[in-house]
């Protein structure tokens, strides 16, 4: 229980889709699994990624394998099952008979783990489960149960494992709708709200309904400030973590997370490297340090996890090693940082290198430093200004909003000036009032709990509470009641008295 709680954890809002394979989930919008949990039964990880995958039959291995284990728990009755060095939870098959078919919907409602044969009741069960740890009720959409063998399935699915007859697959398929209602019945007075999703008697809602609830997360790329979800090394350098964070920047509504690179060889001096620090990696400050950096392999795995989730993301990079290491991996934007602003030979050497975005945090600078990137950056296709200061955190008297309202001038002089605020502070006030002075990217740091040895910062926002999401919220907030520049008349007035 505690991986999936880990996984329940990761997503601020409290929906659950549960994914068959029938056709009709091709009619559903893949944007709308991004923000919340997904409960893949068998290989229909192929249709979308999961957070967790259910299965027992032997021959849905080959089509687990062919996707690339496209779940992050598997949950199986399948003895010895390896999934690529994802977890794995092994649990007793409940085959359906006629004594356990009597109890199914008991079963059900117990918090035993085990791996029923009417696949969905497990998956429903989990979902009871989610919403115990959540404390909270949830709401769950059954996608492709279009309980038909004779529609076939998903358009994913090129080529089909699936073993038994066609006789033999009509009838587990359409027996399965007798389940699924009285599941519908027994959950009733439940924390799940139960949605089937098609255009049959017991539909709640249609794909294209579906769709069109969600609008309002897709909407969050047509809003005119990105939203930085800040990792720093937060992520230690474990995978699974890092995708957590991922996922929760993108659930919160994040448009970007950013990573850091460095060379730690290079960057660190001896005596700081060799420097005694306690951390579950070493007993030294090389030891934490090197456990922190990403691999091109962990690149390549946040990139390919950032395009299925459709979120952006740069890094930071702090030396010429890092430069040319992020160049191979072919870094979408890069970020010269506070920390590096007095490393002027290497700034240089980017902006005679690089043509692309780049971003850079101002804090620890003056207007000189202002002059000198905007002049050596001048042929790049767009410079990031963040007004910051580096102190964390930040004192409400040194945020300094007005230095945006500078940059927001800067661009109209220099359209490829795109001003920001990188926050140190706490909350949420001072960013909103840097959209407000005209900012178009906000960096907010980001951690996944609190962990004593840590180098955590005091003002990262834990994306294991809802604290994030609630930032993001108030900056669409303030983009919103921020509104047009242009004055005309609202739907929403009318004269009181007119001539």
């Amino acid at each position: 229980m505690s991986l999936i709680g880990n996984i329940a954890s990761t997503y601020a809002t409290d929906t659950i889709y549960i994914l068959g394979k029938g056709p009709s989930v091709d009619l559903v919008d893949p944007h709308v699994y991004a923000n919340s949990l997904v409960i893949g039964l068998n290989d229909a990880e192929r249709i979308a990624p999961a957070d967790i995958t259910i299965f027992y039959d032997a021959w849905v291995e080959s089509g687990l394998k062919e996707s690339g284990y496209r779940s992050r728990l598997y949950l199986t009755a399948q003895s010895g099952f390896k999934a690529g060095g994802k977890p794995v939870v092994e649990a007793p098959l409940v085959h359906l008979n006629q004594e356990t078919s009597e109890l199914l919907m008991q079963r059900m409602m117990t918090d035993s783990l085990e791996v029923e044969e009417v696949l969905f009741v497990t998956a429903l069960k989990l979902s009871r489960q989610i919403a115990a740890i959540r404390g909270r009720p949830q709401t769950v959409y059954m996608l492709g149960f279009d309980f038909a063998a004779e529609k076939g399935y998903s358009r994913s699915f090129a080529r089909d494992y699936t073993e038994g007859s066609a006789d033999e697959r009509s009838l587990k398929i359409s027996a399965q709708e007798f389940y699924f209602i009285n599941a519908l019945y027994a959950l009733r007075d439940s924390p799940l709200d139960i949605r089937h999703v098609g255009n049959r008697s017991f539909s709640a809602i249609t794909p294209e309904e579906l769709n069109g609830h969600g609008a309002q997360d897709r909407a969050a790329a047509e809003y005119g400030v990105d939203i930085v979800a800040e990792l720093t090394t937060n992520h230690f350098g474990d995978r699974f973590r890092l995708e957590k964070m991922i996922r929760a920047s993108k659930a919160a509504g994040a448009n970007y997370i950013k990573l850091q690179k460095r060379d730690v060889d290079s960057f660190y001096s001896r005596e700081q490297l060799s420097s005694p620090y306690s951390s579950p990696f070493g007993k030294t400050f090389e030891d934490y340090r090197r456990q922190l950096e990403l691999s091109k392999d962990d690149f390549a795995f946040v990139d390919a996890l950032c395009r299925d989730l459709s979120i952006g993301w740069f890094a930071s990079v702090l030396d010429e090693p890092s430069f040319h290491f992020m160049m191979d991996i072919g870094v979408p934007m890069v970020k010269l940082p506070s920390t590096i602003s007095e490393h002027k030979s290497y700034l240089k050497f980017v902006a005679e290198n690089y043509k692309g975005s780049v971003v850079l945090s101002t804090g620890m600078t003056d207007e000189s430093y202002e002059r000198f990137v905007t002049e050596a950056f001048s042929g790049c296709e767009r410079i990031y200004l963040l007004q910051c200061n580096s102190a964390y955190p930040t004192p409400l008297e040194h945020c300094n909003i007005g230095v945006v309202r500078h940059y927001h001038n800067l661009s109209k002089q220099n359209p490829r000036i795109v001003p920001g605020y990188s926050s140190h502070d706490h909350g949420w006030k001072a960013s909103a009032l840097a959209v407000a002075a005209g900012a178009r990217m906000l960096e907010k740091h980001v951690k996944l709990g609190n962990t004593e040895w840590a180098h955590f910062d005091a003002v990262a926002v834990d994306l294991t509470t809802p604290d994030f999401r609630e930032y993001v919220d108030h900056i669409r907030e303030t983009e919103l009641i921020l509104g047009s520049d242009q004055k005309q008349i609202n739907d929403s007035e009318h004269h009181k008295y007119r001539k």
